[in-house]
Parts: C-alpha cells; structure tokens; sequence
C-alpha cells in the first residue's frame, strides 16, 4: 500500500478574506468603511504618494491626529481649517 497525501481542498476568496479579516480582529484590529468625498480622495492620493503609507495606516493616522486635536482642544480649529481650505 503507497500512501499518497492527500489534498485540501483550495480555499475560495470568501474563506480567504474570512480568515485574514478574522487574523485582523484577533489581534486587535477593527475594520471601518465609509465612502470618500473628492476633497478626501485628492488628499488620500497625495498623502500615499508622499508616504507609502497603505490604507490602513492613512486611515489610523488621520483618526489619531483627530484625537489628538481634540484631545488639545483644537479641534474647531481644525474644523474650521477644514471648512476654509477646500482642497
């Protein structure tokens, strides 16, 4: 008797976004969505070119610089910066 191994079956991409979207809540990762306005995405382009920095890192980043202004008590500041300087 040969013993031939025996094959898994290939995982389709559904059970593959599963598992890494499952490996990124357990270790503590949350996933947001949400649609950009123009403004935003000529921003988010300019900032991945500057930086290299994925979407994942862009988004924290401009979460914790959020915090942080409000945090400081600038964050009507940068509101009213946002208002004023349509990009």
């Amino acid at each position: 008797m040969t013993n031939k191994p025996s094959k898994k079956a290939a995982l389709t991409n559904a059970e593959k976004q599963k598992r890494f979207r499952d490996k990124q809540k357990d270790s503590g990762k949350k996933e947001v969505r949400g649609y950009l306005t123009s403004e935003a995405i000529e921003c988010y382009a300019k900032i991945s070119d500057q930086t290299d920095w994925n979407d994942s890192v862009i988004l924290s980043n401009a979460i914790r610089i959020t915090y942080a202004a409000y945090k400081n008590g600038q964050i009507g500041l940068l509101n009213n910066w946002l208002n004023q300087n349509k990009l």
